[in-house]
Protein backbone atom coordinates (compact mmCIF):
# COMPACT_ATOMS: atom_id res chain seq x y z
CA UNK A 1 0.00 0.00 0.00
CA UNK A 2 2.85 2.59 1.10
CA UNK A 3 4.71 1.70 -1.95
CA UNK A 4 1.07 2.18 -4.64
CA UNK A 5 1.01 5.88 -2.06
CA UNK A 6 4.91 6.36 -3.42
CA UNK A 7 4.47 5.89 -6.66
CA UNK A 8 1.47 8.00 -6.92
CA UNK A 9 3.41 10.76 -5.25
CA UNK A 10 6.28 10.15 -8.16
CA UNK A 11 4.18 10.19 -10.91
CA UNK A 12 2.11 13.23 -9.98
CA UNK A 13 5.50 15.20 -9.14
CA UNK A 14 6.23 14.34 -13.06
CA UNK A 15 2.37 15.24 -13.99
CA UNK A 16 3.18 18.77 -12.24
CA UNK A 17 6.87 18.60 -13.56
CA UNK A 18 5.05 18.94 -17.45
CA UNK A 19 6.08 22.85 -18.68
CA UNK A 20 3.41 23.40 -20.71
CA UNK A 21 4.46 27.48 -21.49
CA UNK A 22 7.82 25.72 -22.49
CA UNK A 23 6.34 23.70 -24.59
CA UNK A 24 3.24 25.51 -26.31
CA UNK A 25 5.63 28.34 -27.20
CA UNK A 26 7.89 26.06 -28.95
CA UNK A 27 5.33 24.23 -30.78
CA UNK A 28 4.02 27.95 -31.66
CA UNK A 29 7.60 28.58 -33.16
CA UNK A 30 8.28 31.44 -30.44
CA UNK A 31 11.35 30.51 -29.31
CA UNK A 32 12.28 29.74 -25.37
CA UNK A 33 9.83 31.93 -23.19
CA UNK A 34 12.68 31.39 -20.72
CA UNK A 35 14.25 34.41 -23.17
CA UNK A 36 11.36 36.26 -23.15
CA UNK A 37 9.86 38.91 -20.61
CA UNK A 38 10.87 37.83 -16.96
CA UNK A 39 11.83 34.11 -17.94
CA UNK A 40 8.78 32.41 -16.52
CA UNK A 41 7.53 29.37 -18.11
CA UNK A 42 3.66 30.54 -17.01
CA UNK A 43 0.81 31.59 -18.53
CA UNK A 44 1.90 35.37 -17.76
CA UNK A 45 4.75 35.35 -19.23
CA UNK A 46 3.60 33.09 -22.25
CA UNK A 47 0.89 36.40 -22.77
CA UNK A 48 3.86 38.63 -23.28
CA UNK A 49 4.95 36.54 -26.45
CA UNK A 50 1.81 38.36 -28.22
CA UNK A 51 0.39 34.82 -28.30
CA UNK A 52 -3.33 35.12 -26.79
CA UNK A 53 -4.15 30.92 -27.56
CA UNK A 54 -0.51 29.90 -26.16
CA UNK A 55 -1.33 32.04 -22.82
CA UNK A 56 -4.76 30.36 -22.59
CA UNK A 57 -3.51 27.22 -23.51
CA UNK A 58 -0.83 27.39 -20.70
CA UNK A 59 -3.14 28.43 -18.57
CA UNK A 60 -5.97 26.22 -18.51
CA UNK A 61 -3.38 23.02 -19.14
CA UNK A 62 -1.64 24.25 -15.68
CA UNK A 63 -4.03 24.31 -13.85
CA UNK A 64 -5.53 21.02 -15.00
CA UNK A 65 -2.55 18.88 -13.99
CA UNK A 66 -3.37 20.60 -10.49
CA UNK A 67 -6.75 19.84 -10.53
CA UNK A 68 -7.34 16.01 -12.83
CA UNK A 69 -5.17 13.98 -9.92
CA UNK A 70 -6.76 15.78 -6.75
CA UNK A 71 -10.50 15.08 -8.29
CA UNK A 72 -9.85 11.48 -9.50
CA UNK A 73 -8.22 10.82 -6.03
CA UNK A 74 -11.50 12.23 -4.14
CA UNK A 75 -13.80 10.53 -6.76
CA UNK A 76 -12.20 7.36 -6.30
CA UNK A 77 -12.87 7.48 -2.28
CA UNK A 78 -9.77 8.32 -1.05
CA UNK A 79 -11.16 11.23 1.41
CA UNK A 80 -8.06 11.40 4.03
CA UNK A 81 -7.09 14.70 4.19
CA UNK A 82 -3.66 13.69 4.85
CA UNK A 83 -3.42 11.71 1.54
CA UNK A 84 -5.21 14.42 -0.67
CA UNK A 85 -3.25 17.12 0.41
CA UNK A 86 0.11 15.56 0.26
CA UNK A 87 -0.57 14.77 -3.39
CA UNK A 88 -1.80 17.87 -4.22
CA UNK A 89 1.58 19.38 -2.28
CA UNK A 90 3.77 17.02 -4.50
CA UNK A 91 2.21 17.93 -7.70
CA UNK A 92 2.37 22.12 -6.90
CA UNK A 93 6.13 21.69 -6.01
CA UNK A 94 6.65 19.65 -9.41
CA UNK A 95 5.28 22.91 -11.48
CA UNK A 96 7.37 24.98 -9.27
CA UNK A 97 10.75 22.60 -9.37
CA UNK A 98 10.08 20.68 -12.28
CA UNK A 99 12.96 17.87 -12.51
CA UNK A 100 12.86 18.35 -16.79
CA UNK A 101 13.94 22.46 -15.80
CA UNK A 102 16.53 21.72 -13.48
CA UNK A 103 14.30 22.42 -10.87
CA UNK A 104 13.59 25.63 -11.92
CA UNK A 105 10.02 26.39 -12.61
CA UNK A 106 6.51 28.13 -12.59
CA UNK A 107 5.16 30.22 -9.60
CA UNK A 108 2.22 27.66 -9.08
CA UNK A 109 -0.37 30.07 -9.20
CA UNK A 110 -2.87 28.56 -11.56
CA UNK A 111 -1.64 24.95 -10.94
CA UNK A 112 -2.45 25.79 -7.35
CA UNK A 113 -6.12 27.18 -8.20
CA UNK A 114 -6.58 23.85 -10.28
CA UNK A 115 -5.95 21.79 -7.06
CA UNK A 116 -7.90 24.44 -4.87
CA UNK A 117 -10.84 24.19 -7.55
CA UNK A 118 -10.53 20.57 -7.00
CA UNK A 119 -10.86 20.31 -3.41
CA UNK A 120 -13.56 22.45 -3.47
CA UNK A 121 -15.10 24.63 -6.43
CA UNK A 122 -16.31 27.48 -4.06
CA UNK A 123 -12.97 28.02 -2.53
CA UNK A 124 -11.48 28.08 -6.12
CA UNK A 125 -13.95 30.83 -7.18
CA UNK A 126 -13.79 32.69 -3.89
CA UNK A 127 -10.18 33.13 -4.51
CA UNK A 128 -9.95 33.88 -8.09
CA UNK A 129 -12.75 36.45 -7.05
CA UNK A 130 -10.21 38.03 -4.59
CA UNK A 131 -7.92 38.08 -8.04
CA UNK A 132 -10.16 39.75 -9.97
CA UNK A 133 -11.00 42.30 -7.56
CA UNK A 134 -7.19 43.09 -6.63
CA UNK A 135 -6.26 43.38 -10.95
CA UNK A 136 -9.51 45.77 -11.08
CA UNK A 137 -8.37 48.36 -8.66
CA UNK A 138 -4.67 47.79 -8.85
CA UNK A 139 -4.01 46.44 -12.47
CA UNK A 140 -1.33 44.80 -10.97
CA UNK A 141 -1.56 41.03 -11.53
CA UNK A 142 1.49 39.77 -9.24
CA UNK A 143 -0.06 41.89 -6.82
CA UNK A 144 -3.19 40.11 -7.11
CA UNK A 145 -1.71 36.95 -6.85
CA UNK A 146 -0.28 37.61 -3.77
CA UNK A 147 -2.90 39.13 -1.93
CA UNK A 148 -5.44 36.20 -3.06
CA UNK A 149 -2.49 34.03 -1.91
CA UNK A 150 -2.44 35.39 1.52
CA UNK A 151 -6.33 35.40 2.10
CA UNK A 152 -6.85 31.93 1.05
CA UNK A 153 -6.12 29.94 3.69
CA UNK A 154 -8.89 32.58 5.49
CA UNK A 155 -10.96 31.74 2.91
CA UNK A 156 -10.35 27.97 3.59
CA UNK A 157 -11.48 28.07 6.65
CA UNK A 158 -14.84 28.91 5.55
CA UNK A 159 -15.30 27.09 2.27
CA UNK A 160 -13.95 23.54 3.28
CA UNK A 161 -16.96 22.74 4.73
CA UNK A 162 -18.61 22.07 1.73
CA UNK A 163 -15.99 18.67 0.75
CA UNK A 164 -17.57 15.32 1.78
CA UNK A 165 -18.33 14.79 5.28
CA UNK A 166 -15.70 12.23 6.87
CA UNK A 167 -13.10 14.72 4.73
CA UNK A 168 -13.64 17.37 7.72
CA UNK A 169 -13.94 15.54 10.06
CA UNK A 170 -12.61 16.42 13.23
CA UNK A 171 -9.06 18.06 13.10
CA UNK A 172 -8.89 17.04 9.43
CA UNK A 173 -10.71 20.79 8.18
CA UNK A 174 -7.55 22.42 9.83
CA UNK A 175 -5.66 20.48 7.44
CA UNK A 176 -6.64 22.01 4.30
CA UNK A 177 -5.95 25.48 6.02
CA UNK A 178 -2.66 24.03 7.10
CA UNK A 179 -1.54 23.08 3.83
CA UNK A 180 -2.81 26.24 2.57
CA UNK A 181 -0.52 28.25 4.53
CA UNK A 182 2.02 26.63 3.75
CA UNK A 183 1.12 26.85 -0.05
CA UNK A 184 1.23 30.90 0.41
CA UNK A 185 4.34 30.79 1.62
CA UNK A 186 5.68 28.85 -1.20
CA UNK A 187 3.86 31.16 -3.69
CA UNK A 188 5.12 34.63 -1.89
CA UNK A 189 8.32 33.26 -2.13
CA UNK A 190 8.29 32.36 -5.68
CA UNK A 191 7.05 35.67 -6.03
CA UNK A 192 10.36 37.38 -4.18
CA UNK A 193 11.48 39.07 -7.58
CA UNK A 194 7.73 40.83 -8.18
CA UNK A 195 7.74 41.84 -4.06
CA UNK A 196 11.12 43.96 -4.82
CA UNK A 197 10.03 45.31 -8.01
CA UNK A 198 6.63 46.52 -5.98
CA UNK A 199 8.57 47.71 -3.24
CA UNK A 200 10.60 49.96 -5.40
CA UNK A 201 7.95 50.80 -7.56
CA UNK A 202 9.27 49.37 -10.46
CA UNK A 203 6.61 46.32 -11.27
CA UNK A 204 4.33 46.95 -14.66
Amino acid sequence: MFMAFYLILFMCYLIGSIPFGLLFTKWAGLGDIRAIGSGNIGATNALRTGNKKVAIATLLCDALKGYLPIFALIHMGCVSATCILTVAFVIILGHIFPVWLRFKGGKGVATTLGVYLAINPWLALSILGVWFVTVKLTKLSSLSALIAAVLSPVLAYFFVIGLPETYVQGGQKMYVVYFMIMVSVIILGTHHENIRRLLSGQEK
